[in-house]
């Protein structure tokens, strides 16, 4: 039986407490939207659990009423998935933040989905161990979000995505069910393994409550490299000569048009002499002297062949944290220009030939319009970044940007990529999902949806239409 939004409310304040759910506007714009700013927020209401009993108790209500659920953490996705835009209720796990476990043998960690990003790498650190994910918004993203969306980020070069951390999970799914999947081992063999079902599901199988998480040994002293590259294929060939010498931790590249932004925006001097349409940062641990010699013959084989114009190589740790501000300041420095986002992810090899055929497409169809591209290129992933004209109407802009968008989704297709690399699929990118994804997938996927959520209370419109 449907409920009126009044008795959703009542009948919520009963599940988690009248002071933890929400309905003013001021809360409801807030947790209902993510960093994407194309679909305005309209939630029913907020419910903030406090107990993986609590969210269990919440999911069965929705699916009894057919009550529309959003999970919600810090929301710093941006691809729309965690925005409320018709009546749901948003289902924030700020409040499940808990360290539930430290296992120092097995270099694990246990979280509920709530825990901040960055307060479980500090919980690692202070036991001498590395969490290995990291990106800029590591201050105010959620662990659940992390699994969820399969965060990237800096480091997936030497590290891996989330999934590649991911040893257990606690998900109430859609049912209202309870699921307690690989329990942290490192091997169980025992047939398909649902784990990976819910990393990267956006939360329309259900709500990610809590995870156990593979440590690594913290790395030693970090050296950062900033260079000048010649041209974009040049990258690809400072790539394979340093990827020969040195063990690399992160290589992110960025346009200088990006780098003029950000400077402005830190009132910075530029860091190097010489100008290049493309710079690269890239990190690796110092070990003694060997790497830093590896590295710097590297770096002169890369001069004397004509790919690299200057670079610099970090002397202290306050000038390497001086030197990825550069990069990691780039998407806030964006910000303020409603950026229409690509995120893109190729094999290394198709990365030349994609860049140049994008190109020309974004200088025809972008005319005028300032583009963007920085990224992970190590990994393959690309972001394209069109800045909108201050003068030009948000939805002027966003047609503009989602009918040039089939162009590009098209070349990833052609060049064997994908369409989101880690920023996931949400509202924004499923118009444009099959040219990543056959009809045959997307209806496996649909199937796998009514299994875990028959009622299609979970994050509905999310990555596809039903």
């Amino acid at each position: 039986m449907a409920l009126t939004d009044a008795e959703v409310i009542r009948a919520l304040r009963e599940v988690a407490g009248a002071a933890h759910v929400l309905d003013d506007d001021e809360a409801r714009t807030r947790y209902g939207i993510d960093r994407t700013t194309l679909v305005p927020p309209a939630p029913c209401c907020v419910v903030r659990p406090g107990s993986t009993a609590q969210v269990q108790a919440i999911v069965r209500l929705a699916r009894e009423h057919g009550i529309a659920l959003v999970p919600s953490g810090g929301r710093t996705g941006l691809s729309g998935g965690a925005v409320a835009a018709r009546g749901e209720v948003v289902v924030s796990l700020e409040r499940m933040d808990r360290l539930v476990e430290f296992n120092a043998e097995e270099r694990s960690i246990t979280v509920e989905a709530g825990m901040i990003t960055a307060r479980l790498q500090q919980h690692a650190a202070a036991h001498g161990l590395l969490y290995a994910v990291d990106f800029a918004s590591a201050g105010s993203s959620h662990i659940g979000g992390n699994i969820a969306t399969n965060a990237g980020g800096i480091k997936v070069i030497r590290y891996g995505m989330t999934r590649d951390q991911v040893l257990g999970l606690e998900v109430v799914d859609g049912r209202g069910e309870l699921l307690e999947l690989n329990r942290g081992l490192v091997k169980n063999n025992t047939g398909p393994d649902l784990r990976h079902l819910f990393i990267g599901s956006e939360g329309i199988l259900g709500i990610i409550t809590s995870a156990t998480l593979a440590l690594r040994n913290a790395p030693g002293p970090l050296d950062v490299m900033l260079l000048a590259v010649r041209d974009f294929a040049a990258i690809m060939d400072v790539l394979r000569v340093f990827t020969r010498a040195i063990t690399l931790n992160a290589f992110e590249f960025f346009g200088h048009n990006g780098l003029q932004r950000v400077l402005e925006r830190l009132q910075r001097k530029a860091p190097l002499g010489a100008e290049a349409p493309f710079y690269v940062l890239l990190e690796f641990e110092h070990q003694g002297a060997a790497a830093p010699e590896q590295a710097m013959r590297a770096f002169e084989e890369c001069v004397q062949a004509g790919w690299v114009l200057d670079g610099v190589l970090s002397q202290s740790l306050a000038q390497a944290r001086e030197l990825w501000l550069l990069r990691e300041s780039m998407s806030e420095t964006l910000a303020r220009w409603l950026p229409y986002k690509n995120d893109i992810a190729l094999r290394i090899p198709a990365l030349p030939a994609f860049i140049e055929r994008a190109r020309v497409l974004v200088e025809r169809e972008y005319r005028g319009l300032e583009v963007v591209w920085y990224g992970h290129v190590g990994d393959g992933n690309l972001h394209l970044n069109v800045l909108k004209p201050e003068t030009m109407p948000v939805a002027q802009f966003a047609g503009l940007c989602e009918r040039v968008t089939h162009g590009i989704a098209a070349l990833v297709r052609d060049c064997g990529g994908s369409i989101s690399a880690e920023h996931g699929v949400g509202l924004l990118k499923k118009h444009i999902l099959h040219y990543t994804r056959s009809s045959a997938e997307i209806e496996a996927l649909r199937q796998i949806k009514r299994v875990f959520d028959p009622a299609a209370i979970m994050n509905p419109g999310k990555i596809f239409d039903p």
